[in-house]
């Protein structure tokens, strides 16, 4: 929906083109926005008075809304849905008088965004070690939110240790990991150990991405993450006989089956398509650019 949002709004709007950080985390994606004459920027700042503005899918703060209406930006909101359902969240959290754990990683657009909405009563949690360290008296008023692209095994884990020291911990009625993350995970824990090896196509900075990764070596199957084709070293194939391939949520179509083809074509690989979950769920436009064609 992000990505279509943007190419919807090059075609109506023209370029320059603001976007509040990468559109998605995927370095193809970007650059070629870039090429279209799409601008990533990082701070509002750098956005002309009376610009066009598009939100990045992993959303953003209401201090970034505001900035951006005090510079009389024409404002797009591409936020992923599933991450706006995590901020009405802790919207409802905060008012409702509960400290808020955010499970996240530091520095994520992300979980930036999502602790915007409530800062004074949010604090992050990264490992089990640091639920070990919360600094909150047994009986807190405590409800805990999880970043969507997390590891659903690495979650489950900071909840349990959550519960054990919380028990009155309440969550959000509906599990916040994103349904392609999780379906990606549990494809690569059900089909890793029919492998040799696996490559995972997504970039360096996509946290679903490097989830898959970590999920392929914790079944005990070399893993790599590569950008593309180009990427890929013949040495982590030596002696391999099956080679699984996945992809980030983020990861253009055209870029895996780039990789699938390199591996058919260098190696004369023979190519079996697996599915565990149809994915059909569709996210409208924002409803700055409904209407348009």
């Amino acid at each position: 929906m992000a990505i279509e949002s943007l190419e919807l709004a090059i075609q109506v709007f023209g370029t320059p083109i603001f976007v509040y950080h990468e559109i998605v985390h995927n370095r193809h994606v970007v650059a070629s926005f870039r090429d279209k004459g799409a601008v990533f920027v990082s701070q509002i700042e750098d956005v002309p008075r009376g610009a066009t503005l598009l939100f990045s899918a992993h959303g953003v703060s209401p201090d970034i809304r505001r900035q951006a209406a005090e510079r009389q930006l024409r404002a797009i909101d591409a936020t992923c849905p599933l991450v706006i359902k995590v901020h009405r969240e802790a919207l409802r959290f905060a008012r409702e008088g509960y400290t808020i754990l955010l499970i996240g990683h530091e520095g994520h657009d992300e979980v930036i965004g999502t602790m915007g909405e409530a800062p004074a009563a949010m604090c992050l949690v990264e490992t089990e070690q640091d639920v070990d360290q919360l600094d909150l008296p047994a009986d807190a008023k405590v409800a805990y939110l999880t970043q969507t692209t997390l590891s659903v095994d690495d979650a489950n884990r900071i909840v349990e240790r959550l519960r054990a020291r919380f028990p009155q911990l309440v969550g959000p009625p509906r599990d916040d990991i994103c349904y392609a993350t999780q379906n990606r995970q549990q494809a690569v824990r059900s089909l890793a150990r029919d492998a040799d090896v696996v490559l995972v196509v997504g970039s360096q900075n996509s946290s679903n991405s490097q989830r898959l990764q970590e999920l392929a070596k914790e079944c005990g199957v070399d893993a790599y993450l590569i950008d593309s084709a180009h990427d890929i070293r013949p040495q982590w194939l030596a002696g391999k006989q099956t080679v699984l391939v996945t992809a980030g949520a983020s990861a253009p179509e055209s870029v895996v089956q780039q990789c699938v083809e390199h591996l058919h074509d260098r190696f004369g690989a023979t190519v079996e398509h697996r599915t565990l979950h149809d994915e059909e769920v569709y996210f409208p436009l924002p409803r700055e650019l409904r209407g348009f064609p």
